[in-house]
Formats: C-alpha cells, sequence, structure tokens
C-alpha cells in the first residue's frame, strides 16, 4: 500500500489565496480526518491530492504516491456535491462507471456495484434514476461509486453532511470498514463523529495553512488553532442576535400563509424510456404561519425537499391542494404553482439543498442583490447581509468558487435580501462551522420574528433545538407521520 505526499501546495485565484504552503504525508493505511473553518480551503486540497483542480485555478506544490506520481484510478474523490459526480442516468449504471472503465467485465463490475451499494448503504435500486434521488440518496450513491472503483487511497468531502443521524452512523462504520488497507482523508465538521476512528486530524486555518496535525486528543481541544470548530463537549453556540426589522417581510400578511390539505406528489419521467411514476408524498396536511418557524423533519428519502419544493410553488400536488392566504393571491390565484415566476419571488424566499441551483450573477455581490433588484426592491439589505454571513471580502468572486459552506451562505442572502413572507429553507446550515451556523440560526430565527413564515428542513438537531418552534411535520417515506402542536 503506498504513501501519499504532498508537498508546497498553493492555490490562487482572482487574487484570493485558497491554501499557502499545505504539505501532508498520509501513510499507507492512515486515517486523517481534514477539517477547519467554513471556506479555509478543505475541499481545494482534496481536489490537488485527486489531480482535479480546475482550470481557472493558479496551483504550485506536488503530489506523489510512492513516490510517483499517481495514476488513474488509484486515488478516488468523493466531492462536496454529489450532482458533480453523476455520470449516468441510473443508479446502478452510475456506480458501475469505475469498474468499466477499468476494464472488468459483465459479470465482476455488478458484483462491485452490489458489493458498494451496501457498503454505502444505499438501498433505493439499482434502477432508481439519479434525478429522483434525495440528496441524502445522492450523497450515498456517490460515496458507492467511489467505493466501486477499489482505490488505493480514498477522499472524503463531507460524506454524511446530508444525512440523518442513524444513516451518518451506519454510512461513517461502513466507510471505515471500506478503508481497511487503504488510506483515507475525510473532510467533515464532525469531529465528535470522525475524532475517535481517525489516526491524525489535520486543521486548516482560515489563511489557508496549516494550522494544526496531530491525534486527535491532542488536536481537538479548545485554542486558537480550533477556533470555531465544532469541538466535542463545548456547549452549542446561541443563533446570532440580528437588528429587529432587517427581515422585515415586503409583502407582510399576517395569520395563515400557506395551508396544505392532503397533498400527495407523483413524479412521472417522460421520454423514449419513461419510467414508472414515483410517489414522493402522500396526504400531507401543512399550515405555514406568518411569524412561526415550521419544522420539517425525517429521514434521507422522506419526502423533506419535495414538501418544499411544492410550498415554493415549484411543483404542482397531483392530489389534496395548496392555497396561500387571499393577501398573498397574485391576480386572484391563491394556488403559489399557478403564479408567474416573479409573482413567486416577490412571496417566496427558497434555499435549496444544492444552492448553486439558483446563482444566476457573475459576482456574489450581484448575486446576493439579484431578486431584490429585479423586483424593484431596495439592495442594501443585501450587502448587510454579506456582512453578517461573512462573505463580504468574498463580493467580486463568482458564486461557483465558493466553497459549499460558503455557496449555502449566499443563497440563504439571496432568499432573505428581498423581504419575502414565506422562507423555505433546505438544509443551511451543512458546512458551516460555530461562527457561520449561528448567523445562519439567527437570520432564520430574525426572519420568523419580524413576521416571515419559515419552513425549515433539516437533520441538524442543534438548529431544530434552537429555532425549531412548537410545530412541524415529520415525513416517513413521504407520508406524514406526525404533527407536533
Amino acid at each position: 500500500m503506498p504513501d501519499l505526499a504532498l508537498r508546497g501546495l498553493s492555490v490562487v485565484t482572482g487574487g484570493r489565496t485558497l491554501v499557502r504552503d499545505v504539505d501532508l504525508d498520509v501513510a499507507a493505511g492512515e486515517r486523517v480526518l481534514l477539517t477547519g473553518p467554513s471556506g479555509a480551503g478543505k475541499s481545494t486540497v482534496l481536489r490537488a491530492l485527486a489531480g482535479l483542480l480546475e482550470d481557472h485555478l493558479e496551483a504550485t506544490g506536488d503530489v506523489r504516491l510512492d513516490g510517483r506520481a499517481p495514476v488513474p484510478g488509484q486515488i478516488g474523490l468523493l466531492v462536496q456535491d454529489p450532482l458533480d459526480a453523476v455520470v449516468a442516468e441510473a443508479a446502478g449504471r452510475d456506480t458501475a462507471f469505475g469498474p468499466e472503465n477499468s476494464g472488468l467485465d459483465r459479470v465482476r463490475t455488478w458484483q462491485l456495484v452490489a458489493r458498494a451499494h451496501a457498503a454505502a448503504r444505499y438501498s433505493a435500486g439499482r434502477d432508481r434514476e439519479v434525478v429522483t434521488l434525495s440528496g441524502g440518496e445522492r450523497q450515498r450513491l456517490a460515496l458507492a461509486g467511489t467505493l466501486a472503483a477499489d482505490p488505493a487511497v480514498l477522499l472524503l468531502d463531507e460524506p454524511t453532511s446530508m444525512l440523518d443521524a442513524p444513516t451518518a452512523a451506519a454510512v461513517r462504520a461502513a466507510v471505515l470498514d471500506a478503508a481497511r488497507g487503504r488510506s483515507l482523508v475525510v473532510v467533515d465538521h464532525d469531529l465528535a463523529g470522525w475524532g475517535a476512528h481517525v489516526d491524525r486530524v489535520v486543521v486548516l486555518g482560515r489563511d489557508g495553512r496549516v494550522a494544526a496535525d496531530g491525534p486527535a486528543d491532542r488536536v481537538l481541544v479548545p485554542g486558537s488553532a480550533t477556533e470555531g470548530l465544532w469541538l466535542p463537549g463545548v456547549p452549542d453556540p446561541q443563533p446570532l442576535p440580528v437588528p429587529a426589522g432587517l427581515l422585515a417581510p415586503q409583502w407582510r400578511v399576517d395569520g395563515d400563509l400557506l395551508q396544505g390539505e392532503g397533498m400527495g406528489l407523483v413524479r412521472r419521467r417522460r421520454g423514449l424510456r419513461p419510467r414508472p411514476p414515483a410517489t414522493v408524498l402522500r396526504a400531507v396536511d401543512v399550515t405555514v404561519r406568518a411569524g412561526r418557524v415550521t419544522p420539517v423533519t425525517g429521514d434521507s428519502g422522506a419526502g423533506k425537499s419535495s414538501l418544499l419544493a411544492v410550498l415554493a410553488g415549484l411543483a404542482r400536488p397531483t392530489s389534496g391542494r395548496l392555497l396561500a392566504a387571499a393577501g398573498l393571491a397574485a391576480d386572484g390565484r391563491r394556488e403559489p404553482h399557478r403564479w408567474r415566476s416573479r409573482d413567486l419571488a416577490a412571496r417566496t424566499g427558497w434555499v435549496p439543498q444544492f444552492p448553486e441551483h439558483t446563482f444566476l450573477a457573475h459576482t456574489v455581490r450581484e448575486e446576493a442583490a439579484a431578486t431584490a433588484a429585479v423586483l424593484g426592491r431596495d439592495t442594501d439589505r443585501a450587502g448587510r447581509l454579506l456582512e453578517l454571513l461573512g462573505l463580504a471580502d468574498r463580493a467580486e468572486v463568482n458564486p461557483f468558487q465558493l466553497s459549499g459552506g460558503e455557496q449555502r451562505r449566499l443563497a440563504l442572502a439571496g432568499a432573505l435580501a428581498a423581504g419575502p413572507a414565506v422562507v423555505l429553507a433546505d438544509e443551511p446550515t451543512v458546512g458551516q462551522d460555530r461562527g457561520t451556523w449561528a448567523v445562519v440560526a439567527g437570520l432564520l430565527q430574525a426572519a420568523a420574528r419580524d413576521g416571515a413564515g419559515v419552513v425549515l428542513s433539516s437533520h441538524d438537531s442543534r438548529l431544530l433545538d434552537a429555532i425549531g418552534g412548537d410545530g412541524g411535520v415529520h415525513l416517513e417515506a413521504g407520508t406524514l407521520r406526525e404533527v407536533a402542536a
């Protein structure tokens, strides 16, 4: 089993340094946790190790595997956004990509696919269309694709960030089992979950340099090198106080904003090879009230993102109905799916699970203000939100060059800047350190305080405990199992 060595990695883009003078040695079979605050350059280091840095980056440094340049197939990378890893329409074909490119025969390929699906706890089926999977299911599928290629070195970027706690624990155990005999470098903010299972912890500082490197019990302690990290045993942060009125809705309506009754959603895929329809929601009731936070909970794949899409007017319920308050009606229409895009934008702010799906502008500054500008509303709020979210110094950066955590914060800024009456946030705290988490939590809490109806889908128990309100919807396999009063 070869040793992995990284020497003198520095990466610059547009005059901004992402990582600086990073050296990293990973012995054969060693398990390393790479962590640090949001935007410190963790994903950049993994991509450099895999030889997959984007062309627009100016990079210096050298990667060696057992003293030689790595050859394709020796290093496997699970990227932060599972959609970036999709290469095929069906889940099984997607996982088979690596073994097939290694020249393995059909029988052996599908044996590896089955083994990888089991190891990654992916259970949605190999014939399932990837586009119909939830974020957590896609994350497990992407992990399966990495494992199926059977690399000597595993590089995993936030492999459990979109999973519920039991599934995350199961996937973590599967990763550790699959990593036996391999070198493993995992990027994650879950220090408690990984710390006990790795040989070393490497911390990147906010300046992109290595701030600490050593055994977990010596590194994961309070200090300047670990400021902002989710250290085990340290009390959770509190949501950041936000000035009153900053997030007041431009379209103010009191009471119930949205009322859903018996809502179902069946997804149908038409084309040359139509697939059987998939029922993702069944008879769901939900009420979104002004000034309240409505949490939506459930295991990965339960239908939470689909429910938010219906509430956002982006999907039409195939049974039941969703009505907005009369004060939110657009041209007399109360069904959100019948509203024009401009009407939707004026009333709702959507923070999707994959935030880059909403990006339209060339710079962070323009992106944060885009919806407000189109609606003819004041864009000053966008600048204040960028300051609060720690993105002001990224204002002229292309949104697609941000880290995953930064992209989520930008999507939140853009959604809130226009003053929506309804805020729909899907896993908004994924990839956040303690400091940025506190800001995200504070803004969502403040949006409800200022009069918006906030719907929050999340596996983050800290967030739900801090701002989850006193009611909510719990889904199991698309079916409403619990409505807390």
